[in-house]
């Protein structure tokens, strides 16, 4: 008899939000549909949500005491193997969580994490994300020792579990500083190769998690660059010498952008970042097909000013018009967004069915040109 692999088991979660602030029921079970997808992306499978409605998040245990013991119910009956959380959860709240339900505790951050250490694929991107993982694990060790707690006082216990919290402390925070040394080589090694691609306008793809950037990456370099329907599918910034006529430019397909990116993710990722901060011009690439996308417009340009990018010419591309929402009108969208954006180029496309492609070779033609101009005013040769 075969045995199932790791990868074809799937463990069975439950999902958790508060619903606080200006949010409502609508947007949290939006928010709870990108959390189930995240844990799908990460190989589990989720089966029930839990919401409440609270002024803000219980600082002890999230959700409040009657809610807990609503879902370990729910969790005892159906055989559930973790709970997962949409925020952040402090060390306080993972531990209290975690020993009033006895189960594996995931907060958002960590699931990201986790997606990001199971996608990384070189020796950099692992590099990220174990910086990454190592700074949310410091100062959450505690919860790792809780089951010495009972020894405290012990003849020959005296002690062990604050002891062997500190040499665990120190290893994590040797091997942080170790990870940032590298990081920082490859930064100086990243720095060089960037500087020796000579004058070429660079052009960078950006926009949020699975929007169809290595699609249209592909198109436009005829390229194989990985793309898959999953969250986080590409983590290695690629970069790719295009031509449209006679005008090379380089084009740069980077990390997707998500809500309530761990900051942890932020400064290990400085790097690949990078390539978005030296870009000359961004293509923002917006997936039309999903309910939520004009907030993830705003997610993506807020991270943009938290990562200190000043203001680039900017396309927006509005991708997926092939699968618009049922009720949907394209030509509203368009006058709509075009009044929004103000004069800005934006143009609506199918990467997968080649929909107006050519007018996107257009527009990154017309911007990239307008780029070379500038820094190369004699040389007109190209044109």
């Amino acid at each position: 008899m075969a045995h199932a692999t790791i990868e074809e088991i799937q463990e069975r979660c439950v999902l958790v939000s508060v619903i606080h602030g200006n949010m409502n029921e609508h947007v949290v079970q939006e928010y709870l549909g990108e959390l189930a997808f995240l844990a799908e992306t990460a190989g589990a499978l989720a089966v029930k949500s839990f919401t409440q409605k609270l002024p803000y998040p219980n600082p002890r245990t999230y959700v409040g005491e009657g809610k807990l013991q609503e879902i370990k119910a729910y969790a005892a009956l159906h055989e559930i193997d973790a709970i997962i959380f949409d925020d952040e959860l402090s060390p306080s709240q993972l531990r209290n969580i975690e020993r009033e339900l006895n189960l594996k505790i995931i907060d958002r951050s960590i699931l990201i994490l986790d997606i990001f250490a199971k996608r990384a694929r070189t020796f950099h991107a692992k590099t990220q994300v174990e910086l990454a993982q190592l700074q949310y694990m410091l100062p959450r060790l505690t919860r790792l020792w809780t089951h010495l707690e009972r020894q405290k006082g012990g003849i020959g216990m005296r002690g062990p579990g604050e002891s062997q919290i500190e040499t665990d402390r120190r290893i994590i925070q040797q091997r942080i500083a170790l990870m940032k040394e590298r990081l920082q080589e490859i930064d100086k090694q990243m720095t060089v190769q960037r500087s020796n691609r000579g004058q070429l306008v660079r052009v960078a793809l950006v926009g949020y998690t699975n929007v169809g950037k290595s699609t249209l990456m592909n198109l436009l370099s005829k390229s194989e660059v990985f793309a898959e329907n999953k969250l986080f599918a590409t983590l290695d910034t690629t970069v790719r010498k295009v031509v449209i006529e006679n005008l090379p430019f380089l084009l740069t397909d980077t990390v997707g952008f998500i809500r309530k990116l761990p900051q942890q993710l932020l400064e290990s990722f400085k790097s690949t970042l990078d390539e978005v901060r030296e870009a000359d011009l961004l293509v923002h690439v917006l997936d039309l097909s999903h309910p939520n996308f004009e907030e993830h417009y705003t997610t993506v340009n807020t991270t943009l000013q938290e990562i200190d990018t000043t203001e680039k010419p900017t396309i927006i591309v509005f991708n997926k018009i092939d699968a618009l929402l049922e009720g949907t009108s394209l030509e509203e969208l368009e006058r709509t967004w075009m009044a929004r954006l103000g004069g800005r180029p934006c143009v609506f496309i199918s990467a997968v069915h080649k929909n107006n492609l050519e007018t996107l070779k257009n527009n990154l033609y017309k911007e990239v040109k307008d780029i070379f101009k500038v820094r190369y005013p004699y040389n007109d040769f190209l044109f």
